[in-house]
């Protein structure tokens, strides 16, 4: 399995996502493609996992422009996207690409945001922690943090 940076071949990373997700970033990626990086996890030449790391506020945190703005002049990056290929799914692939982007980043700091909030448990074995509530249109997310 190797781990890689796609930002220049976005499209590759978008094919995976479900049609929401897609929808939700691939409009908006040429204002974007310059600040942000996208590191996947490739198997046999298939991308099964992905995540797009942002340092500027991107279009999912436009509701909360201001904290998202506030977490980012701190020096944290946005982690987001984070998606693993539907037909490989509990097979530790999110952990292992998470891991895999701290390891490359080793003193970056980074902050993301679930609207799951059962997906809690999961961030907190990676060292996510809570940071905030936010309302985001109508649904509430949580702001977890990495340092």
């Amino acid at each position: 399995m190797q781990f890689i940076d796609l930002t220049d071949n976005p499209t590759l990373f978008f094919d995976i996502l479900t049609s929401d997700w897609r929808n939700g970033i691939e409009p908006f990626w040429k204002e974007y493609a310059t600040t942000s990086t996208i590191y996947c996890l490739v198997e046999n030449k298939q991308i099964i996992a992905g995540a797009i790391l942002f340092s500027t506020v991107s279009p999912d945190t436009k509701g909360y422009h201001k904290i998202a703005q506030h977490w980012l002049d701190k020096d944290y990056l946005y982690l987001a996207f984070v998606f693993v290929a539907e037909n490989r799914r509990s097979e530790g692939l999110g952990s292992l690409l998470i891991t895999k982007i701290k390891e490359k980043l080793p003193i970056q700091k980074f902050w993301l945001a679930i609207e799951d909030h059962g997906l809690l448990n999961f961030y907190n074995l990676l060292g996510f922690q809570f940071a905030q509530k936010v309302q985001n249109e109508d649904v509430e997310e949580w702001i977890l943090v990495s340092e």
